[in-house]
């Protein structure tokens, strides 16, 4: 064996891995902030977990949040940490809300994931149907499909957030969701997604996962979480879905 067969060996048996997904694949779900978009590049998610703290501090909650919540800010944390205090209260419909309508926000300054779209496009024109499973709000990513003109390639199979919050990957509701919806059997689907939530949410609901990660600390991550193929760019993909008869 030579030098450049050993180097061009792997690239092979990726690639071939990779169509042999595509080709089960008879339904797409998506994970929507990351396979499609970088919702927060232009509008800080520390930012929002910011006004989300005030917010709880206006209404005399700070001691909601543990010492490293407040440290590392993240949004979903602090949603988080205000429904272990009070599961499905109207305080967490209030903060769920507003969470909302910083995404809502957000959504004009989201960045594409590169090749994102025209992979949508195409695999929804080569018959594949398509939805959305995302811990995000599904108005978020309607309204971001819309601006895409990507809207009928999903719609109205967009799942998301709802104000109970234990419903978030990685459980599989949204994902169950999508495929009672679509009549899709598990094993005719396929999960595309960026985080370990995703890969669980996709294991409990017997969905084979495509792992996108668009650095190397995501790459470790789904694979110190098992995730079997992952990807740093979605280009292959589309490749693959051009010379597909």
């Amino acid at each position: 064996m030579t030098p450049d067969t050993a180097q061009t060996e792997p690239v092979a048996t990726e690639t071939e891995n990779l169509r042999e997904v595509i080709e089960r694949a008879r339904f797409v779900l998506f994970d929507f902030d990351g396979p499609i978009c970088r919702l927060f590049a232009g509008h800080s998610a520390e930012d929002v977990a910011k006004d989300l703290v005030e917010w709880l501090e206006r209404q005399g909650l700070r001691g909601l949040l543990s010492d490293e919540e407040r440290v590392h800010l993240d949004p979903w944390a602090v949603l988080a940490a205000v429904d272990r205090g009070h599961p499905r209260s109207d305080l967490v419909v209030e903060l769920e809300e507003r969470l909302t309508q910083h995404e809502l926000k957000a959504v004009y300054s989201a960045w594409p994931t590169a090749f994102a779209d025209p992979l949508i496009r195409t695999w929804s024109a080569v018959g594949a149907r398509l939805a959305i499973a995302t811990n995000n709000s599904p108005s978020t990513a309607a309204r971001y499909l819309a601006t895409r003109g990507l809207i009928e390639c999903f719609a109205p199979h967009i799942y998301g957030r709802t104000q109970d919050l234990r419903l978030l990957k990685p459980d599989p509701h949204c994902l169950n969701r999508a495929l009672n919806a679509l009549g899709a059997a598990p094993s005719t689907a396929l999960m595309i997604g960026d985080t370990p939530s995703d890969l669980l949410a996709a294991e409990q609901a017997g969905v084979p996962f495509l792992g996108y990660a668009r650095n190397e600390g995501q790459v470790e991550a789904l694979r110190k979480a098992g995730a079997q193929v992952v990807m740093g760019s979605l280009e292959p993909l589309l490749q693959i879905l051009w010379g597909r008869p």
